[in-house]
């Protein structure tokens, strides 16, 4: 059974999709695309697969602690937690006021944290679990206008090797996945000159999709991944390599 969250569009989607068509239970999470995320689950539903939607914004702790609740309790166990949730509010540094610094920093980073806290709690009693985190390559190499945004992937990716170190003895894998540029709803909004130029950055001379990313997931989650854990899997065309 896997738990996915932020998966009403994108990458989640497409995580929630890769898993189902795996053979995995999913819960789609949602924080406020209630509609979409039905959607998701009746597409899952369509295929053969078995999901539901269930709400919640895991920046608040008592929301996520529901969240991971609800999960395990609507199929009796939580084997998988995919913490994809998360927001931008982009702006230069110097002009970048104190919301949207903290806004940023709770919806991707103390939401993954509560989460994945509150998922360990199950897998530990289980012993056995795989936790996978989206992170992202700004959180490696930084992305001008995105402070608040690196510093919560960057932080992500330091949560992800330490609650892996800690987690290991219980047969638990901790790991990151970090996309570059992804045909989404957040790169759509980018100008024509701007893409232009952002592909041609990367060595495979494109934007990945979200099945790209999904396909990282469902090996970090796999049987096939079960000795590797405190590491970042980089999905990015090349972009960031020798970084």
């Amino acid at each position: 059974m896997a738990l996915v969250t932020g998966a009403s569009r994108g990458i989640g989607r497409a995580v929630a999709l890769a898993l189902a068509a795996r053979g995995a239970r999913v819960v789609v999470g949602y924080h406020s695309r209630a509609e979409a995320a039905g959607a998701v689950v009746a597409e899952i539903a369509q295929a053969g697969g078995t999901a539901c939607a269930l709400g919640g914004d895991v920046a608040r702790r008592e929301e996520a602690d529901a969240l991971v609740a609800a999960a395990q309790e609507r199929f009796g166990r939580l084997d998988v937690l995919v913490n994809n949730a998360g927001r931008t509010r982009d702006g230069l540094l110097l002009r970048m006021g104190d919301d949207a610094w903290r806004e940023v920093l709770a919806a991707d980073l103390d939401g993954a944290f509560y989460c994945l806290r509150a998922a360990a709690r199950i897998m530990l009693r289980q012993r056995s679990g795989r936790i996978v985190n989206i992170a992202s390559v700004a959180g490696t190499v930084g992305n001008a206008g995105q402070a608040n945004y690196s510093a919560a992937k960057a932080g992500l990716i330091g949560l992800t090797r330490a609650a892996a170190a800690e987690l290991a003895p219980r047969q638990i894998t901790v790991n990151a996945v970090a996309p570059g540029f992804i045909e989404t709803d957040m790169t759509s909004a980018l100008s024509p000159a701007v893409r232009q130029a952002a592909a041609a950055r990367v060595p495979l001379a494109r934007f990945g999709r979200p099945e790209d990313v999904a396909e990282a997931v469902c090996y970090l989650a796999s049987p096939a991944a079960a000795y590797v854990t405190g590491t970042v899997l980089v999905v990015d065309g090349g972009l960031t390599m020798g970084a």
